[in-house]
């Protein structure tokens, strides 16, 4: 299957709205895989770690084809030999339909994957995708290709040790504002306030006698 799978998800928090039907064959492992990559790019898309725009993120023999319209991502993934620029004439079709769509229906989904009225739509456009020698999609690839211009790449490994090490300095950053800036530790923070006090106490009674005792000596110096 040249094309995989397709995500179709919102922006503004990650949520994948559709994936259309399930026309992957059951026996290729590797879906499960795409589709749990495919999520985390759309969750990077949403935190904005990946540009709002038209981009391919390759991954062994395989690259995920996106691109973001009006809040909406939709996403392809296919071998890597299939054209590129007949994978996102796939995917403007896809946002062309989603459009028609009253955008509050799509505000008020809650559940993942449950705008199951664009996921027969998906597997339609899909199926004008398989064979790229048809005469339409000969007619698309011999178009001007200046739309593949606007289109950025990455590997998927750089946006996984980019987001790593994000996590990484968050974690630190949570730490150390956790921390108490005197003691560096939680743990003496705890003994620190139980036993200042005390402290504290013995000091000031110190005093007090100290002073009565050099008080006594001024009064009666003789004795």
């Amino acid at each position: 299957m040249p094309l995989k799978l397709t995500i179709v998800g919102r922006v503004s928090d990650g949520l994948p709205l559709a994936q259309g039907p399930r026309y992957v064959n059951e026996e290729d492992d590797s879906v499960p895989a795409y589709k749990e990559q495919g999520e985390f790019l759309l969750k990077e898309i949403s935190r904005g770690a990946l540009p709002y725009s038209k981009m391919t993120i390759f991954l062994d023999h395989h690259c995920f084809n996106y691109m973001v319209e009006h809040g909406i991502c939709f996403m392809a993934v296919c071998d890597s030999m299939y054209p590129r620029k007949l994978v996102f004439h796939y995917l403007q079709d896809l946002q062309k339909e989603f459009k028609k769509f009253d955008v509050r229906v799509t505000e008020r989904i809650m559940r993942p994957y449950s705008f199951m009225k664009f996921d027969g739509i998906i597997g339609n456009i899909r199926s004008k995708y398989v064979d790229t020698r048809t005469q339409a999609n000969l007619s698309k690839l011999n178009s001007d290709g200046s739309q593949e211009e606007d289109i950025l790449s990455e590997s998927f490994s750089q946006i996984v040790k980019r987001r790593r090490r994000f996590d990484m300095l968050r974690r630190m950053s949570e730490a150390h504002l956790h921390a108490s800036p005197i003691w560096c530790s939680k743990r003496l923070e705890i003994i620190a306030l139980k036993w200042i006090p005390v402290g504290l106490v013995l000091a000031v009674t110190t005093i007090l006698i100290w002073t009565s005792l050099l008080k006594d000596d001024l009064l009666f110096p003789g004795f």
